[in-house]
């Protein structure tokens, strides 16, 4: 596998799917496979970028290494691919938002590849390296709870006045639901594996997932989804379509998920129910 494309898979397109705590990472057309998402997801990604990074330096190490004195010219194909990496890496840089000093980073990549002596024990690296991340972490976490209380209060005052418009219903745990079309098929158990089509999209009707987009219908097990999709899809009979409107408790919750669903974000669901696998 190239680098240019290892290197994008760490920094790629994130899809969100309505299984518990999971998020689907793909390349665009191909069918997305199942991460779970573990509370060290932010490290996780720093070590996705590191992987990568290693791996760029690795390959870089391989051909000769160009003088940073000269400037930078694609005449060979080697220039070419060095500076794809070059992108590659500093699109990955550029997601930990602080600032670098590009003379610097550069020399720290030269002493790597030519095996100079750095200019920095080992462990004092890693120290500075644990301390950058664990601020970084620390500062996430505060934005996030700021945001997490503004999301939770939006989605409050949207559900509350949702509530009230034709057709819409509440069940006792806060989900509210619109029957688009009536189903004439069966109701799935939790235990049943359904075929669905669906659109979720944020209270602010931003899109940030498509199976119809993605081109390909979802299947799961309901008892494997958030809760939302377990209750709602059960209030639905094959053939069916409907809107789902999902407080963050049903959904998920303070940790959000991928790059658009926030802490406490409310979500809106177009769901339209397309078979009971067997």
């Amino acid at each position: 596998m190239a680098v240019s494309q290892s290197c994008a898979m760490a920094v790629g397109d994130i899809y969100i799917y309505p299984r518990r705590e999971a998020l689907l990472f793909a390349q665009k057309p191909t069918p997305p496979v199942i991460f779970r998402i573990q509370s060290k997801g932010f490290f996780m990604k720093y070590h996705a970028f590191a992987a990568c990074l290693a791996f760029s330096i690795a390959l870089l190490g391989c051909s000769s290494a160009s003088d940073g004195s000269k400037p930078a010219r694609l005449i060979t194909g080697n220039d070419s691919l060095s500076y794809v990496l070059g992108l590659d890496v500093g699109k990955s840089i550029q997601q930990l938002k602080t600032e670098i000093n590009i003379a610097v980073f550069a020399r720290g990549v030269d002493d790597m590849i030519k095996g100079t002596t750095p200019m920095m024990a080992e462990d004092r690296a890693g120290a500075i390296k644990q301390a950058f991340f664990a601020k970084a972490q620390q500062a996430r976490m505060e934005e996030a709870k700021i945001q997490g209380e503004k999301n939770l209060k939006e989605g409050e005052t949207f559900l509350a006045e949702n509530a009230k418009k034709p057709g819409v219903k509440t069940t006792a745990s806060g989900l509210e639901y619109q029957m688009i079309t009536a189903g004439t098929g069966p109701s799935p158990k939790p235990t049943d594996k359904v075929k669905v089509d669906y659109v979720g999209k944020l209270i602010n009707g931003k899109e940030f997932e498509s199976s119809k987009k993605r081109g390909q219908p979802a299947v799961f097990q309901l008892n494997q989804v958030i809760p939302a999709w377990t209750e709602g899809l059960q209030l639905m009979k094959v053939g069916g379509k409907a809107k789902l409107f999902v407080p963050s408790k049903l959904a998920y919750g303070e940790r959000g998920a991928g790059q658009d669903i926030g802490p406490n974000a409310t979500l809106i669901f177009e769901v339209e129910l397309l078979g009971i696998e067997k």
